[in-house]
């Protein structure tokens, strides 16, 4: 029987994973000041879950697929795909204006801005290494990117397409990147996460989930 969690859809399950498809404006895990989350909500839904589930994050106003696990090896393993960068990630986004170019590859560090938290800004000299790949969508229209981030750092797909270093074209109902021109009537930001792939922890099978994003059928 699948697991009903409150107000966060189930897209895939078994004894070893559950993944979900995490709504804009919730967090991942439990924040200093609200303890309501995708984590929270899932532990207490699933009644055969033992041990550690969280094994990666999307940020609050990103939505899209979350992998949870539900005994203490699954999140050993899937904790170590995500270490080694074995996990396939693809997101789908739309942009403030349309992007110029066919796609190609962002190398631009990232570090916490320590004059306003949580931001992150590019830097060269302190910043982790992060990458990502990206292309024109050609599902959606003149504004939509299909995104691969081949690291894993927070905001990075944020800072990636807003920052001038990346593609300098912000992310549509980004709160926090979205500059001068940020539509403030704008319901979510349009950044989902909609492919996950991972070894399974129990059969070594590559497994993939999907979960379409729900502006898509938005788009002319």
């Amino acid at each position: 029987m699948k697991t009903v969690v409150e107000g966060v859809p189930v897209v895939y399950e078994d004894a070893y994973v559950i993944v979900v498809n995490k709504p804009p404006g919730l967090l991942s895990q439990p924040g200093r000041l609200i303890a309501d989350s995708v984590s929270n909500r899932v532990i207490d839904a699933c009644e055969d879950a033992s041990g550690p589930m969280l094994v990666h994050r999307l940020d609050m106003d990103t939505s899209g697929l979350m992998m949870l696990a539900k005994n203490r090896d699954a999140h050993r393993v899937l904790s170590l795909q995500f270490e080694k960068r074995e996990i396939g990630k693809r997101y789908r986004a739309v942009l403030q204006r349309p992007v110029i170019g066919l796609g190609g590859r962002i190398h631009a560090p990232l570090r916490l801005d320590l004059d306003n938290r949580p931001t992150q800004i590019i830097c060269y000299q302190h910043g982790k290494k992060a990458t990502t790949v990206w292309h024109a969508d050609p599902l959606g229209g003149p504004n939509s990117v299909v995104l691969y981030p081949l690291t894993g750092r927070s905001h990075q797909l944020r800072v990636h397409m807003a920052d001038p270093a990346g593609l300098g074209i912000p992310i549509k109902g980004d709160r926090l990147y979205g500059g001068a021109t940020h539509e403030s009537t704008v319901d979510r930001m349009y950044l989902h996460a909609d492919l996950l792939a991972f070894n399974h922890p129990g059969t070594g099978m590559r497994t993939r989930v999907q979960c379409p994003a729900p502006f898509m059928s938005q788009l002319e």
